[in-house]
């Protein structure tokens, strides 16, 4: 072989070299998490320009960086707002468009600031030990508005300590607990206090306190047109915490603190929202059914008169965000609907137009929906549009004209790689040949004449509601060769009232057939190594995880995350009992243990041999962790293959941060690939 023969030779190896390493860098990986951006909180400064939170990962801190960028819909220039990069949030622009408001770390602690759009200075307003929320601007622009938590120290039971010794070292004091919540998910045991309304003017001072209650005054808050009230939901009864879905309507007068009663209905009333010419009231309200799925409604009250009127009842959606229009005859708003984010408006005459808009791209992990959007004083609509296979972006809608994408964040990042193709799954259930919703992710470089092992991804909720959105872990998991599949069974949102209460107190029950038709429609398409199907879920996923691997031993191996195990000890030990005992059972826990745990996967952990893995937080008081050691210990028993990732410090949202997605995906995946026969495609 001569000397030019060897020289191609080299080159083609070259060649082969190089394009293996550029397919290999071209798939995502578990560092891919930390380089991911995310579009919220958009807002109009104007008609031509839009600020919005632009939040990116931090890899040092494991967390999200938020920072404040401006782009314009017509020329679309893209630039920082601020020039200080510090974390901020809650930003909100003053009614003249003059003063930006937002709160930003101060000695470690979240404070009030103001940004002036002219001279682009800042100034520091408040210190206050905690962080402001809900920031609202009076119309004058004068005063800003916020709530607070107000804490109220507490007295021990026991107040005849002797005096400890100089220099003893004694054990800390007993904590003593006589309130109803004491303790909550993400946020550990509670202490003594309230939400409570505060004012402060703009030029600065101290912030006055206008509720007093032993209960929360928090959430969204408006001014009255005339800057003499501000309006709140609030329960307004001190024993709020037995009657989790209480919530009306008041109004605080700003300068003697007096309150008035609004609304009285059978049901929350929540977010009140002023119209722009100060006539109307709308709300968010709730016909309390006492159903573990209920859909609520916008109604607008009219000021004056204080008739009600209930305008998206025919809708039968969760609805979300509500914005006036400038002339103050409609709204826009968010709903849900098979699986996703869309937007309509709705005149005070109730009658709906729905827009050609789909928001999400907001949620880092799994596919859930997400999204938001603002309005202009001229009536465009910037939005976070949804995307498969990247997270959303800004983008404008005008009527009459082809939506204009305004962002691109995730180009750099994710621009270059191949990503999983997500497509839809048409679904019969074989219980009642209802259609149900699913999509597929494909591996990157997929060939439909190969066999890959799938993974059954169930959503949590249980009334909650996947969509055919971008989501690092469903990315994650395609990109180490899995077919994954997630659907919305019985019981999820965004399917109407009906759909969702056919497990109303019959949770689970025949999700779980919903959820096996998903499969064998997934395996019917041809590309699936039937020796390799592998099943997860998180939260009321997790539930069904367990049910199914009591059920069915199709599945090679199971990831149970965050479940509940057992519905009885759940009533009891979950911080949000009194609602779950309320609204997903049909009496007191210790008066139906035996319907309890009928419908307990517990009651099935005798059936199971699937090897599984229990995945939750340490610090999960939504499902806690307890309900995972109970099924662990019961499969141990049973001498299942059966192990538990406990992750530290992480509440129920155990991919909240960038690294814990990595760990909760990382853990998954390696547990499958234990029990992953060969044969399937590489």
């Amino acid at each position: 072989m001569n000397r030019q023969s060897l020289l191609h030779i080299g080159v083609l190896l070259g060649c082969v070299l190089f394009n293996a390493q550029l397919s290999i860098a071209s798939v995502l990986d578990y560092s891919d998490t930390f380089n991911l951006e995310f579009v919220a909180n958009p807002q109009f400064i104007n008609d031509d320009v839009v600020v919005y939170e632009r939040q990116s990962m931090d890899i040092m801190t494991d967390s999200r960086a938020v920072r404040l960028w401006q782009v314009n819909t017509d020329t679309k220039t893209h630039r920082p707002f601020l020039a200080d990069d510090s974390n901020i949030s809650n930003a909100i622009l003053s009614p003249d468009g003059t003063l930006l408001a937002y709160t930003k770390a101060y000695n470690g602690r979240a404070q009030l600031h103001v940004y002036y759009l002219d001279s682009q200075q800042e100034v520091r307003l408040t210190n206050t030990t905690e962080k402001p929320r809900n920031i609202t601007w009076s119309h004058d622009g004068r005063t800003l508005a916020f709530t607070l938590f107000t804490e109220q120290k507490q007295k021990p039971l026991f107040t005849a300590m002797p005096k400890k010794p100089k220099g003893a070292k004694w054990a800390e004091n007993a904590k003593f607990i006589d309130s109803t919540t004491y303790r909550g998910d993400g946020r550990g045991y509670l202490r003594q206090g309230y939400d409570q309304i505060y004012v402060l003017p703009v030029e600065g001072g101290t912030p006055r306190q206008l509720t007093h209650g032993k209960y929360p005054s928090g959430g969204a808050i408006c001014f009255s047109q005339d800057d003499k009230y501000i309006f709140f939901a609030s329960p307004g009864t001190e024993d709020y915490a037995l009657n989790p879905l209480t919530r009306d309507i008041f109004k605080v007068a700003v300068s003697t603190g007096n309150i008035e009663q609004v609304t009285d209905l059978a049901g929350p009333e929540l977010n009140p929202v002023l119209s722009p010419d100060g006539r109307y009231l709308a709300f968010s309200q709730l016909n309390d059914r006492k159903l573990s799925y209920q859909n609520g409604d916008i109604v607008v009250m009219t000021l004056a008169s204080g008739k009600l009127t209930r305008l998206t009842s025919s809708l039968d959606r969760s609805i979300g965000k509500f914005v006036w229009a400038d002339n103050s005859r409609s709204l826009t708003f968010s709903y849900l609907d098979h699986g996703e984010t869309k937007l309509a408006k709705v005149s005070l005459d109730g009658d709906i137009s729905k827009l050609d808009i789909v928001t999400g791209g907001q949620s880092l992990g799994r596919p859930y929906t997400s999204g938001d959007f603002a309005v202009s004083d001229e009536g465009d609509i910037v939005y976070v549009s949804a995307g498969r296979s990247t997270p959303g972006d800004l983008t404008l809608y005008r009527k009459g004209k082809a939506d204009v994408t305004l962002t691109q964040l995730n180009q750099d990042a994710l621009g270059h790689m191949t990503l999983a193709e997500v497509k839809d799954l048409a679904v019969t259930s074989s219980i009642d040949e209802r259609k149900i919703d699913a999509w597929v992710a494909l591996p990157p470089h997929f060939d439909e004449t190969k066999k890959y092992p799938l993974i059954l991804e169930i959503h949590g909720g249980p009334h909650a509601a996947y969509g055919p959105h971008f989501a690092m872990e469903i990315q994650l998991m395609a990109a180490k060769g899995y077919v994954v599949v997630w659907s919305n069974p019985r019981g999820s949102a965004s399917y109407g009232e009906d759909f969702g209460n056919l497990i109303h107190h019959n949770y689970p029950s025949e999700d779980y057939n919903d959820l096996m038709d998903v499969v064998d429609a997934t395996i019917a398409k041809g590309y699936i190594d039937e020796n390799n199907l592998f099943i997860t879920g998180g939260s009321g996923g997790g539930v069904l995880t367990a049910w199914s691997i009591g059920k069915t031993d199709r599945f090679s191996a199971a990831v149970v995350a965050k479940p509940v195990i057992n519905w009885v000890s759940f009533a009891l030990t979950a911080d949000a009992y009194p609602f779950f005992s309320q609204y997903w059972m049909p009496d007191m826990p210790w008066n139906i243990a035996d319907e309890l745990w009928n419908r307990s996967p517990l009651s099935l952990v005798g059936n199971v041999t699937t090897p599984t893995l229990l995945l939750t937080g340490e610090a999960d008081y939504r499902t806690p962790i307890s309900e995972s050691e109970q099924f662990y210990q019961a499969l141990r028993l049973q001498k299942v293959d059966a192990a538990m990732v406990r992750l530290p410090g992480a509440s129920h949202g155990i991919a909240s941060k960038p690294s814990r997605l990595v760990q909760k995906v990382g853990n998954i995946l390696a547990w499958f690939e234990r029990y992953k026969k060969d044969g399937s495609a590489q």
